[in-house]
């Protein structure tokens, strides 16, 4: 390879058609006609409906006392469900659903759920209580 070729500039030409794109030297290139700018069509979106976001109800809850297969309260908020819950021993003692609208069903909530719930409930008296010391 002579050094004059190898001083050549080079075009790379991706006006192809799909086909590839070539190498030409710069004086080829130079000698075409400009290429055409690009014909473009701009889409607009149709408009989005305004719409008003639903209001989030509040929730209602369920709460059944295991051990005696009842239902304690259905269809109350969470204060409701909390002072139901103050009439049982344990957590383990209830099952709580929540309301599901989407879906609408009761949906049972898992057991750090309800803990959550069972710790927003007022302490029982006994617990509150100090206890007495008989010789003091």
């Amino acid at each position: 390879m002579n050094l004059e070729m190898s001083r050549k500039a080079w075009v790379l030409d991706t006006e192809t058609k799909g086909t590839g794109a070539h190498v030409e030297p710069l004086r080829d290139a130079k000698q075409r006609e400009p290429e055409k700018g690009l014909s473009l069509t701009r889409f607009n979106a149709p408009p989005r409906p305004e719409k008003q976001p639903a209001r989030r109800q509040p929730r209602r809850f369920k709460v059944v006392d295991v051990l005696g297969n009842r239902v304690l309260a259905e269809g109350v908020g969470a204060g409701g469900a909390i002072e139901a819950l103050e009439q049982l021993r344990s957590v383990h003692d209830a099952r709580v659903f929540v309301w599901d609208a989407s879906v609408e069903r009761w949906r049972l909530l898992t057991l750090a759920e309800t803990r959550t719930l069972w710790g927003f409930r007022a302490p029982a008296a006994s617990a509150t209580a100090t206890p007495t010391d008989p010789d003091g």
